[in-house]
């Protein structure tokens, strides 16, 4: 009894400490049943290349932001459901090591570790507390993922219409497939309901087309579904959540030079600090 109530003292502690670092902007953090997992830095890839961010993993949420004042201060804070990610482990690239995708019905993007053995803690302990969430009935796991954007310099001509970059001939980025293309080939805009229920997204003419013909199949079937009375929405229509303050400023870059992925050092690597080895609390 004892330990258990030092235990939960002391996790509600960490969790406090983790939402104050993110200052009055950031979102809480404490609620019964949650626990601190582990916390360190990795560098996440961007258009404006490898960035060091803060990860906090709980038992249930993956948390991270931007790192500012050494590590004390934080902010642009990113909550992510357990059940809303899927890992893929990747080899070592010139540009990144011990390095992994995470994917998300949102946003997809790929992090690094200092280390592997760091690498191998991280996404140990993300499929571990997954895992147990499913097991145990309190989530379900997802099955539509947002593509990773092809880096900006992957292509030096648009991949849909092959003229190539320039100046004033901007590459911008297709939500839907995450094609490198160019303004004329990504003139219109469609909602992708797993990114967001409502934001009409740039995508490529070809994918407009693709998302247009999907449509027309739903509403046939919301149609003759409606005749029967068991017309419902999809799970994804249900689902609320807003573009966050980080996926809006990438947007924006797209309207500007593009950017370069190049390799990028931390001045000093925080390790991943795996705070109660037996994943839960004492029983």
């Amino acid at each position: 009894m004892v330990d258990q109530l030092t235990f939960a003292h002391e996790n509600q502690e960490r969790i406090h400490a983790v939402e104050n670092s993110f200052g009055p902007l950031g979102k809480p953090l404490w609620q019964p049943g949650r626990v601190l997992i582990g916390e360190g830095r990795l560098k996440k890839q961007s258009r404006r290349g490898p960035q060091p961010k803060v990860f906090f993993l709980f038992n249930d949420v993956l948390v991270y932001g931007s790192i500012i004042l050494n590590g004390r201060w934080h902010k642009k804070q990113q909550i992510i459901p357990l059940e809303d990610i899927q890992l893929e482990d990747l080899e070592d690239s010139i540009n990144m090591k011990n390095q992994w995708l995470i994917r998300t019905p949102r946003k997809s993007f790929y992090v690094a570790a200092s280390s592997y053995e760091e690498k191998q803690a991280w996404m140990k302990h993300l499929e571990d507390c997954q895992s147990r969430l499913l097991k145990n009935g309190i989530c379900r796991p997802r099955s539509s993922f947002a593509v990773t954007w092809i880096p900006d310099q992957a292509s030096a001509i648009c991949m849909r219409c092959s003229n190539k970059f320039t100046v004033t001939q901007r590459r911008h980025h297709c939500r839907k497939c995450g094609f490198v293309v160019c303004g004329s080939c990504s003139k219109k805009r469609a909602v992708i309901k797993h990114i967001h229920p409502t934001k009409q997204l740039r995508v490529c003419n070809m994918c407009h087309s693709s998302l247009k013909m999907e449509a027309e199949g739903k509403d046939i079937t919301r149609l003759r579904g409606n005749s029967t009375g068991k017309l419902g929405l999809d799970e994804d229509e249900v689902d609320g959540g807003q573009y966050s303050e980080e996926e809006e400023a990438e947007e924006q870059m797209e309207d500007h030079d593009p950017s370069r992925w190049t390799v990028s050092q931390m001045d000093s690597w925080s390790p991943y600090v795996y705070l109660k080895p037996e994943h839960m609390m004492p029983q």
